[in-house]
Order: structure tokens, then C-alpha cells, then sequence
């Protein structure tokens, strides 16, 4: 049952899909818009287009006719998708989930008024005028973000009148695609935030839920993820539903990144992924009996997964880059190497900016391990790392 796929998008959450994909016996072809992106240092075969030009998407796709094409990034003309799979190529998870959770209008939408699931009061904006009415709409403080973008590129909050100008500008700056439009958000006054990883299943089978991940955020990008995450029966009860009825209105097959804020009022539904989730990339340290990128792929390929089990508590923590460079390398390898219960990945990315993720350090002890001291191993062991470019 080899099948042939076609990725969008060849960062490290790329590359372990890919990783898992060789694993079975499956042929990539890795895109992107650089060359030597990590997933392309893995693949069968690689492509470098800029894949917002629908038309050299078209041409891709129509060179490799692939079985599956699995989008990783935003940038993409997800329009295209809906036209593919009337051609018989399957979209992961769906032509429609693409569609709405590479925009968060639409999954913000669909989620607060088709759907009724609670979420924090928001707002529309396309213009440095229309923000400052959002503001207004929504209260201050308020979460400024683009409608497309990743990593909490483009992302800042809103304190005072004076916050408004700056927020809108550094919010176009890290906007992906053509849209230049931002959602604009009230503060929610939670005390934690999870993924929970969600696999959707083929042929009928049940959905399926990852023990919840906890993380911690700067800059709007995740910094240490742990698993499992500290979270009351109500709430993943909640969290559950709400998770399983957005992933129900997108349709297909594969893992939801669904994130959720947690207050003392219940769960809020903040974002969703249709793909791996950089917060799951904790699933390496071998907490899971399969780890996010296998039961991506094991969906994808309609493989039945009877359980998700709960392994080992772990952690992970980034290893960040310092300054611009290309050909990076690594200093403490050696010393990393020694810890016990102690691994690490390095991407392969060819060049480096200021606080990009090279790599991650991982951390892991038997299920019952106080979580917080897992969480400080990895963080110390991604500390030993430098990043040289």
C-alpha cells in the first residue's frame, strides 16, 4: 500500500512526518519556498515553489499526481484544494479544514456561532482605524492577531490606547499570504492552556484524544511543552466535546492540534490546527505509544488505531537560535548527551534569525513523575546548547 504524497510546507514538524512516512514505506515529495528545508533532507524528491502562486501549485501537483497532499504551512493557495479533490487526490485532513484553519476567521466562526462553543469575544479588522473600533468592541487588555500566520508571528497585546498603532503594524509585518486583515480578541484570564492532539479516524472508527499537553508561550511561539498536562475532569470532559464537534464539521481524517484556554468559567476554544502541532513535538520524548507525527500518518493512510496510552511523562524545551547566519552549528552535544532520560532533535534548518527553533531538547521520567521537575530538565538541557552561525 505505498502511497505517494505530496507535502506543503518541509519545516521540522515536516520532517518528522516525513521520518514517519519512510517508516512504512511511503514516497514524499517535500515542498517549500527555500531549498534544504529540514523535511527535504528526508524526502524521496523536493520542489521549491512559492506555493501562494496557485499556478505553479497546479503544476506540482500535476507533475507528481499524488494520493495525498498534506499541507504543514499557512502560505498556501488553499482555494486549489477543493478542485483537487474533485480530481480524486485526498486533502489532509479536508479541502474545507484546510481552507477554514488556515484562516482564523473562518475557524473562529465556525466554532462561535455555527458551532455555540465558547470562546473569548472578538473582533475583525483590516484597517489601523478598524482595529482601534475592535479595541473598543472587545475591551483592553485584547490579543492582536493575523488572520494568516503561525508561530505567533504577527501577534502582541493590546494594554493602552498607545499599543493600538504599533499592534497593527507589527501584525501586517507578520501576516502569511495576501490577506492583510487581524482578529482582534479580549483577554482571557486563564490559568493554563493545552493542545489537545485529536485524531480523526476513516471508515467509522472513533475519534481519539491524546492525554493533554501543556505549554508555555513568548513571543506568541511555544517555549516548553509537557505531557500530561495537570487538567480537571470537567474540563478535559468539555475540552473533549468541544474538540470533537469542530473536527466533526471539518471532516477527513488525521491529528487536530485543538488548543484551549483554561479559567475558572470552563474551557475556551482558542485555536485549531489541522496537522501536527509544535507543542506535540513533546511526543518524541516517547510519551505516547505512537508519537503525533505516526498517528497523523496512520489516519491519513486509513490504518486503525485502536489506543492512544499514555507511556512516560516528558517535556520538551527549544533550543533557540541567538543572530542571522546560514550553516549553523551546535556547541554542548557532548554535555546534552550525557544527561540520563535526556534526548534531542536539531531541525537542519540552513539558516538562523534571532529566537528561530533549531531544535528542541526533550525530557522524560516514568508516568507519575512530578511533571514540573521534567519540564526543568529539558529546559536546563536545551540551555547547554549554542547555536553557532
Amino acid at each position: 500500500m505505498r502511497k505517494k504524497i505530496v507535502l506543503l510546507g518541509a519545516g521540522e514538524l515536516g520532517k518528522e512526518f516525513v521520518i514517519a512516512a519512510q517508516r512504512i514505506g511511503q514516497y514524499v515529495i517535500a515542498v517549500d519556498s527555500y531549498e534544504n528545508a529540514p523535511a527535504m533532507q528526508v524526502a524521496h524528491e523536493s520542489e521549491v515553489i512559492n506555493m501562494l502562486d496557485g499556478t505553479e501549485l497546479d503544476r506540482i501537483i500535476a507533475k507528481h499526481q499524488p494520493d495525498f497532499i498534506v499541507p504543514e504551512i499557512e502560505a498556501i493557495r488553499t482555494e486549489r484544494f477543493y478542485e483537487y479533490e474533485k480530481q480524486g487526490i485526498t486533502v489532509v485532513p479536508s479541502a474545507k479544514a484546510a481552507n477554514f484553519t488556515m484562516n482564523r476567521k473562518a475557524i473562529r466562526d465556525l466554532a462561535a456561532k455555527d458551532l455555540g462553543i465558547r470562546t473569548a469575544k472578538y473582533a475583525y479588522a483590516t484597517s489601523y482605524e478598524e482595529l482601534k473600533k475592535g479595541v473598543l468592541e472587545v475591551g483592553m487588555p485584547c490579543v492582536v492577531k493575523p488572520l494568516m500566520s503561525s508561530s505567533g508571528k504577527g501577534q502582541s497585546t493590546i494594554k493602552t490606547e498607545s499599543d493600538i498603532e504599533k499592534a497593527w503594524n507589527y501584525a501586517v509585518e507578520g501576516s502569511r499570504g495576501d490577506i492583510i486583515e487581524v482578529i482582534v480578541e479580549a483577554f482571557v484570564n486563564f490559568h493554563s492552556e493545552i493542545t489537545l492532539l485529536t485524531v480523526t479516524q476513516n471508515n467509522g472508527l472513533p475519534t481519539l484524544f491524546c492525554p493533554p499537553i501543556g505549554h508555555r508561550q513568548e513571543r506568541g511561539d511555544y517555549q516548553e511543552s509537557w505531557q500530561p498536562a495537570k487538567v480537571s475532569d470537567n474540563d478535559i470532559i468539555e475540552a473533549q466535546e468541544m474538540a470533537k464537534k469542530v473536527t466533526e464539521a471539518l471532516g477527513g481524517a488525521g491529528i487536530f492540534g485543538v488548543e484551549f484556554f483554561l479559567t475558572d468559567e470552563g474551557v475556551y476554544f482558542s485555536e485549531l490546527s489541522p496537522r501536527p502541532h509544535d507543542t506535540g513535538m513533546v511526543t518524541l520524548a516517547g510519551t505516547q505509544n505512537f508519537n503525533e507525527f505516526e498517528l497523523h500518518l496512520r489516519a491519513i493512510l486509513s490504518l486503525p488505531i485502536a489506543e492512544i496510552t499514555l507511556e512516560r511523562n516528558g517535556a520538551s524545551a527549544v533550543i533557540l537560535a541567538t543572530k542571522q547566519g546560514t550553516n549553523p552549528t551546535y556547541e554542548g552535544i557532548d554535555k546534552i548527551a550525557m544527561l540520563p532520560k535526556t534526548d534531542f532533535r536539531f531541525f537542519g534548518k540552513p539558516t538562523t534569525r534571532p529566537y528561530r527553533r533549531m531544535g528542541v531538547a526533550l525530557n522524560y521520567d516514568s508516568v507519575g513523575t512530578p511533571i514540573e521537575n521534567i519540564v526543568e530538565k529539558a529546559k536546563s538541557a536545551a540551555a547547554l546548547i549554542n547555536v553557532n552561525s
